[in-house]
């Protein structure tokens, strides 16, 4: 339906970003939240959860890139990736695109968001979802996590909410601690730690619960321009301190084995390794 009307986000209360709406192509209230898509005349296609940006098809190849291709790459073998949450396929498809890849197993709570996807921003996820190595599960990513055997995955990704409401269980230190045990020897794990211009106690508070179960506790970021107020934390959390110590010409190698080199429009070996240093402003929160 086309509207004029302006969709504001409801993140912060007193600040925050709004999107005149070209149409409106979804409205839904799941059983865990509300969803809605619509098309922007700016970013294409924009996705909100409870009233916040999620994703937009402008600007997720940023987000997506470095949540996928930073821990893939910086491990160099993994072979078994969990996804948790990212319903909209985008961490999927580039899960996918890494040749070494055997099995990646996606796990989402609200089976409405990845219906949605499909239909209203397919170029997403592309093919993802049909892909042989694939396997995506709706249900409790808190659940597969407690239950998966030891040591059966290299690399777990967490793309999920803020931790409020659905996404709140997915930042504790039981979830660390069960992550920890399903990783195998030199296993890693990264999730989305907010905004920290806004969002410093995030930081904070999930890399103090991080810490009691990985002896690599760090913070990586990007520049996603629909995540308002600057750099967007990636948390990290590892068994290895060396992977985040692996240089320049190492990573280059690895992408261009894995056949994601030259494929992205954000992610380089150059901003891969740079992404570790962070400003005085965002390392401070690290420090607890």
């Amino acid at each position: 339906m086309a509207t004029d009307s302006w969709v504001n986000e409801s993140l912060y209360a007193e600040w925050g970003q709004r999107f005149l709406v070209k149409r409106e192509l979804a409205r839904v209230k799941s059983g865990f939240q509300d969803i809605m898509v619509f098309e922007s005349y700016t970013h294409g296609r924009v996705m909100l959860l409870d009233g916040v940006v999620q994703i937009t098809e402008a600007d997720e190849f940023v987000y997506q890139e470095m949540l996928t291709h930073v821990p893939l790459l910086a491990h160099g073998a993994a072979k078994r990736v969990l996804i948790i949450g990212a319903g909209d396929g985008g961490v999927l498809r580039r899960v996918l695109q890494h040749r070494n890849v055997e099995r990646a197993v996606m796990v989402e709570i609200d089976g409405e968001v990845i219906r949605l996807a499909k239909e209203h921003l397919p170029g997403i996820a592309g093919d993802a979802w049909n892909d042989p190595r694939a396997e995506v599960i709706v249900g409790d990513g808190i659940d597969y996590v407690r239950q998966a055997p030891a040591a059966s995955f290299d690399v777990v990704i967490v793309d999920s909410t803020d931790p409020i409401g659905v996404g709140e269980v997915l930042f504790t230190e039981e979830f660390y601690a069960n992550a920890a045990r399903l990783l195998s020897e030199r296993g890693l794990i990264v999730n989305q730690c907010g905004v920290p211009f806004m969002q410093a106690d995030e930081l904070r508070d999930t890399n103090l619960r991080r810490a009691k179960a990985f002896p690599d506790t760090h913070a990586y970021v990007a520049a996603v321009p629909t995540y308002v107020g600057g750099f967007m934390t990636l948390g990290w959390a590892a068994k290895d301190a060396s992977l985040r110590q692996v240089g320049v010409e190492e990573i280059r190698a690895r992408a261009q084995a894995a056949g994601v080199l030259g494929t992205t429009r954000y992610w380089t070996p150059e901003i891969h390794v740079g992404a570790f240093h962070l400003p005085p402003y965002i390392a401070a929160a690290l420090a607890g």
